[in-house]
């Protein structure tokens, strides 16, 4: 499966993403500048990194879901193809529409960068098939408006829809999420978005590889 990954002024994680791609794959992915008005046919997952688009100025990603290239992962999403949005990322496909909630300024007005533990809520998607239900990871995380929110119907659909696919172990929300909630997926189960990052964790120079399994699944790298 060929992976890309969206490139968008202000977003940092960029370079640790593709750096990632190609330690799993062996391969530089393809790179989607935010003119982009097509996904081409050939790519089967689009990553939207973390960092700081348009500097996070209105709302955290809400200039750069205005992007011509947003519009496109929403076509290819549409069409089934693999979105993953990652902390920046997750916060521009919730205000592209292709997710639901809200991520508000932490609980505590800090910026948190640390290490967290990751429970896997739901290890049937596209995403997470190559970890165990319940599983526990380790992951970083990096931000300042990481704080889940959605109404209590929003909540309702995602825990009945099992949409909920990561959770902050027990202690270690580190932003005041809403039911701990650290990563969804869309109706379709096609479009993750979550606020650790995964990429920093898939090389045992990172001091850790719990990051891996999400990207070896979600490019079809393991059996189903």
């Amino acid at each position: 499966m060929k992976p890309a990954i969206v490139l968008l002024p202000g977003l940092n994680r960029d370079r640790d993403m593709i750096a990632a791609i190609e330690t799993i794959t062996g391969k530089k992915p393809l790179t989607l500048w935010q003119t982009e008005t097509e996904i081409p046919a050939d790519v089967g997952l689009v990553i939207v990194p973390g960092g700081f688009s348009f500097g996070d100025y209105l709302r955290c990603g809400a200039i750069g879901a205005r992007m011509p290239v947003m519009r496109a992962v929403a076509e290819a999403a549409a069409r089934g193809v693999r979105v993953l949005g990652v902390c920046n990322g997750f916060q521009l496909l919730i205000e592209a529409g292709l997710l639901p909630g809200a991520l508000m300024r932490n609980a505590s007005l800090n910026f948190v960068c640390r290490s967290v533990r990751l429970q896997i809520v739901n290890a049937d998607t596209a995403f997470t098939r190559n970890y165990r239900p319940g599983q526990i990871i380790d992951c970083p995380v990096a931000h300042h408006d990481g704080n889940y929110f959605a109404d209590a119907e929003t909540l309702a659909r995602l825990e009945g829809d099992d949409r909920i696919v990561f959770r902050y172990a027990e202690g270690t929300n580190p932003n005041g999420s809403t039911a701990d909630i650290a990563g969804i997926v869309n109706a379709r189960g096609n479009v993750l978005g979550m606020m650790p990052h995964p990429e920093n964790l898939v090389e045992p120079a990172h001091g850790g590889t719990d990051g891996r399994a999400l990207f070896e699944s979600a490019l079809d790298l393991v059996e189903a």
